[in-house]
């Protein structure tokens, strides 16, 4: 929170909210088509995605330099855009992935944006919404038990070997004690004694097949093509080999819908989907961007952590899957960061210091050079803090130009959309400039290992690759299923360009080593696992969890 000012979720509650039918209005939609949750929430019908109007239209990704545990801001970022973008005319609707639980009660909080740029109401988007991480979880965890179930059933026995079974249940919380755990005991009545364990909600393949359907029929198509196992003799097995694509697209009926929020002030927001950026796509639904692309000039969307993560994904995968091409990259980067990654300590973050902020300066740099190599030209969002001396921030702007980027002051926590026209102004010119013309960095038909060394190369920084025995013997597998032609969605931290979270700045002379893989065959990607990378988070020694407060009316407290 910045210093002397209310918190996120006291502006927000002192925020005006209109019905959602009002804002369905500004996006032209009638009201018999809003699927109403309450008065300010609504699910989007698929037929509002009209792909000649997308054609027409025009895509914003906004993405950030590597960030420090607490965020730099992108969301707030997207948000205050999309007011700034408004405000000077342009008719604009922001695009967000959903809040995990995880985050929310462990220590980076919610992902409504914030100050005053926040997308409202605040504590319905960052608690249960609509309902949609419940049905990917309970979708995910039919398909868990019907596996077991298989495996001690006499009849329709698929002779699945109980030690290949890779599909895990998933519950979304920040919970450690699942990672591994044995399930069957307690006697033949209660199923086969084997090995299992619980992922993070957006982690699970379902989160990521919601967000890469470009329809109901594909959803369907690619819950069958979950890879579960090997049979006895070798065989894979499939979701579909279960007969499970009906029943799990069922209880993802509602949830394959968009929802329709708004901004705080006003503007439409659709929040589709959550999927992490450094162990998934870390995007939100390819049918939101849509529906936002078939109803908006201007659509604003963001991926998550670093352009290293979310946005290689965003544009390697996403946009080529769906033939989306953004036609804007806005940049977030934070004096605070830039401190982090020049040598400050944590203590340090909120203390003005020129030297440290120009020897961050390189981590900013090479994540502009990358987003250039997709031959699109990035603008430098600096997100404003009260603790910014105005020598760091000419500096970085002094920095940028040289290079040919232009890096604008973002004050849309502490002013909404007045504090962003001048970033929306430039981000139009850059649109009307045509300057940009997206071209993807690897082919997704090149070798598996020819795509990772690319990404690690390109993209990292790093002189290459090694692979672990146990990741080569998955390689191997991915071959003999005909999978080696789907893109990389590599799991690495966010803390850095490498595998190792204590290398800051730009490091260099590194190698990364790909540990193990999985692979999304339902969702489309490979995923080579890289470093110490958990799909199942724990929380932190003081959860956020502990701040939070609610009254006898309902009122909360202490929610971010």
């Amino acid at each position: 929170m910045h210093k002397n000012q209310l918190s996120d979720i006291e502006i927000s509650q002192k925020a005006k909210i209109h019905p959602i039918r009002e804002i369905g209005e500004k996006l032209s939609i009638q009201e018999d088509s809003l699927e109403l949750y309450g008065k300010y929430k609504a699910k989007l019908p698929l037929s509002l995605i009209n792909e000649l109007e997308i054609k027409k239209n025009h895509l914003i990704l906004v993405t950030a330099m590597t960030p420090t545990p607490s965020g730099e801001g992108k969301t707030t970022t997207s948000i205050g855009l999309t007011e700034g973008l408004n405000k000077i005319g342009k008719k604009t609707t922001v695009v967000l992935r959903e809040p995990s639980l995880g985050p929310v009660f462990g220590i980076k909080g919610g992902a409504a944006g914030g100050g005053f740029s926040q997308v409202i109401p605040m504590e319905d988007i960052n608690l249960h919404f609509t309902g949609d991480f419940s049905a990917i979880e309970k979708a995910n965890n039919l398909l868990s038990a019907l596996i077991d179930n298989n495996l001690q059933s006499k009849i329709d026995n698929l002779n699945i070997d109980p030690r290949t079974i890779s599909w895990k249940r998933v519950m979304d919380m920040n919970d450690r004690a699942l990672r591994d755990i044995i399930i069957g005991l307690g006697g033949t009545g209660n199923g086969i004694p084997r090995q299992d364990s619980f992922n993070i909600t957006p982690a699970s393949e379902i989160m990521a097949i919601l967000c890469m359907a470009e329809n109901f029929e594909d959803l369907k198509i690619r819950l069958g093509k979950i890879y579960i196992g090997l049979t006895f003799d070798k065989k894979p097995i499939y979701a579909s080999d279960l007969k499970a694509e009906n029943a799990m697209a069922i209880l993802l009926k509602d949830a394959i819908k968009p929802n329709l929020v708004q901004t705080m002030e006003g503007n439409p927001a659709i929040i589709h989907g959550g999927p992490f950026a450094n162990i998934a796509q870390g995007t939100n639904s390819i049918l939101a961007t849509k529906i936002a692309l078939s109803l908006s000039k201007y659509v604003v969307t963001e991926a998550g952590f670093g352009a290293d993560l979310g946005a290689e994904k965003f544009l390697n995968i996403k946009c080529v899957s769906s033939k989306l091409k953004p036609d804007a990259v806005v940049l977030v980067a934070t004096i605070r960061a830039l401190r982090h990654h020049g040598g400050a300590l944590k203590e340090d973050y909120n203390k003005p210091n020129i030297d440290f902020t120009a020897n961050g300066f390189e981590n900013l740099e090479k994540h502009i050079e990358n987003i250039k190599k997709f031959n699109l030209s990035p603008i430098v969002a600096i997100n404003a803090f009260p603790n910014d001396s105005e020598e760091e921030i000419k500096l970085i702007q002094s920095k940028c130009d040289k290079i040919g980027v232009k890096a604008i002051v973002a004050n849309g926590w502490a002013k909404g959309g007045n504090g962003m026209i001048d970033l929306a102004e430039s981000v139009v010119s850059e649109i009307n400039s045509k300057k940009s013309e997206f071209t993807q960095l690897y082919q997704w038909e090149s070798q598996v290992k020819d795509k990772i060394e690319k990404i690690a190369v390109e993209i990292y920084g790093a002189e290459g690759v090694d692979y672990s025995k146990k990741a080569l013997a998955e390689l191997d597998r991915i071959n003999s299923l005909g999978l080696s032609s789907l893109p990389i969605c590599m799991a690495k931290t966010q803390k850095s360009f490498s595998d190792n979270d204590k290398l800051f700045g730009r490091p260099s002379d590194f190698r990364i080593t790909v540990r193990e893989f999985e692979f999304a065959s339902g969702a489309g990607f490979i995923i080579p696992i890289l470093g110490k990378m958990m799909r199942m988070p724990g929380l932190p020694s003081k959860p956020a969890s502990e701040k939070m407060e609610i009254d006898n009316n309902g009122q909360i407290s202490g929610l971010s």
